[in-house]
């Protein structure tokens, strides 16, 4: 049976058989696979337009700090899904070209905090902007009915990510400090303008 076959059965009310929606699903994510690969060669090329002397993980670690502001070392290495000492690699690399700016945490001396220079927040913008121009002509390249069908297709699929995975921005906010942590409270002796210290739970 082809697909159009099993599309004309379905329309008189004959449900699809498992196998049938098997086929769909595998059809969908093999699409869905390379969206995601021809948006990652979309990045590279406006990385290389930009600085094609970094990477797109370097890109994507000046993207957090860029997303969720100051972080520790142990944070970026946790968003970006690498250890620690590959983290530390990143971020020298990135402070060789004046990106990053990497400061002792005054609260805590054992702690290095992160950010953004000017020059690498201009780098970032820049990217992105390359970005979403050749994304936008793509898109204006659709026909429209197409385009009106990407939208919900996307936002679903978008709806569907955020039931199974963790917000990234939200774990680096939680994190890095910028939302109370209940396994990691602040302890009372905190200075002052730091985080407040979580109220304790009652059962």
């Amino acid at each position: 049976m082809t697909r159009q076959d099993s599309h004309r059965s379905t329309s008189f009310g004959e449900p699809p058989s498992p196998a049938e929606l098997d086929q769909e699903a595998e059809e969908v994510t093999l699409a869905v696979m390379a969206a995601s690969r021809l948006l990652v060669a979309i990045s590279a090329r406006a990385l290389a337009s930009t600085d094609d002397s970094l990477t797109l993980p370097q890109l994507r670690a000046l993207v957090v700090l860029e997303t969720c502001g100051p972080v520790k070392l142990a944070v970026m290495a946790a968003t970006l899904g690498v250890n620690s000492s590959t983290a530390l690699r990143m971020v020298e690399r990135l402070e060789s070209v004046g990106l990053i700016d990497r400061k002792t945490n005054p609260d805590n001396r054992r702690e290095v905090i992160l950010r953004l220079t000017l020059t690498g927040r201009d780098l970032v913008e820049r990217v992105l902007v390359h970005r979403r121009t050749e994304i936008r002509t793509l898109v204006e390249r659709l026909p429209a009915d197409a385009r009106a069908g990407l939208v919900p297709a996307l936002k679903a699929l978008t709806e569907a990510a955020a039931e199974v995975a963790v917000d990234p921005i939200g774990e680096v906010r939680r994190v890095g400090g910028l939302i109370d942590d209940p396994l990691n409270p602040v302890p009372p002796e905190a200075p002052q303008g730091g985080r407040r210290r979580p109220k304790a739970r009652t059962t």
